[in-house]
């Protein structure tokens, strides 16, 4: 059984990035949110435990035992960028690293892009440093800086819930990829007419959301007549 150690940046007193109406230390939460439902509903093998899911503050220092303590397998640090960039980065330790290390950032990264070419986000690409929730834990990690939220292109972005959770799914496959998770099996359903999503999860006694994650991209408003989508066991 694998283990995942999910960090959301800041919180509590640490609002992290602060910049057109949004706080960092809320988008992460919802962003580790969005991993947790897309994980759960499309892997099997793995148990997840997180720094965080309230608003919470917990030192770099705690974030890192917590998760050496657990004997993760991987960890991912989840932040919004600030500074008056643009785009998406993520970063490995600048010091001595595993090639573990670099085979899974190398895998989130390139998950990520097709959603970052799909959004026209800016890819800053793989970088390096010496961040202490990187330096300090003892096993493959990786942190990620999905925009920038003092930018006011990025922070569209970030109040677009679509690109919330595709970002946020990305992160997930490349988690599951590196680990090589089992996929979860699953039902494939033909839209019939007068469906909705609450009905058809109603149906397969799962939730609105599971059937979300398991199909990325899916408008609930738009379904069609013959369409055929994922339903999660």
């Amino acid at each position: 059984m694998k283990k995942i150690y999910l960090d959301a940046g800041h919180g509590g007193k640490d609002s992290g990035a602060v910049g057109n109406g949004l706080l960092e230390k809320n988008l992460v939460l919802k962003l580790q949110q969005y991993m947790i439902s897309f994980l759960n509903t499309n892997y099997t093998g793995f148990t997840l435990q997180t720094t965080r899911t309230t608003d919470t503050f917990l030192s770099l220092s705690e974030r890192a035992s917590k998760a050496n303590a657990w004997g993760a397998d991987v960890f991912m640090s989840i932040h919004v960028n600030a500074g008056g960039g643009t785009g998406y980065e993520d970063y490995i330790y600048n010091g001595s690293v595993s090639s573990a290390t670099v085979n899974y950032r190398n895998r989130v990264h390139e998950q990520v892009i097709p959603v970052l070419a799909a959004y026209n986000h800016t890819n800053r690409g793989k970088k390096a440093a010496n961040f202490a929730v990187l330096r300090l834990t003892n096993m493959p990690a990786v942190l990620t800086e999905i925009a920038f939220i003092d930018t006011t292109k990025d922070a569209n972005l970030l109040k677009n819930e679509a690109f919330l959770q595709a970002m946020a799914n990305a992160y997930a496959r490349g988690i599951a990829v590196y680990l090589n998770l089992p996929v979860r099996q699953s039902t494939v359903y033909t839209i019939q007419a007068g469906d909705t999503l609450y009905k058809i999860a109603r149906m397969y006694s799962v939730t609105v959301q599971q059937i979300q994650a398991a199909n990325p991209g899916i408008d609930p408003s738009a379904l069609q007549i013959g369409q055929q989508i994922r339903i999660p066991s």
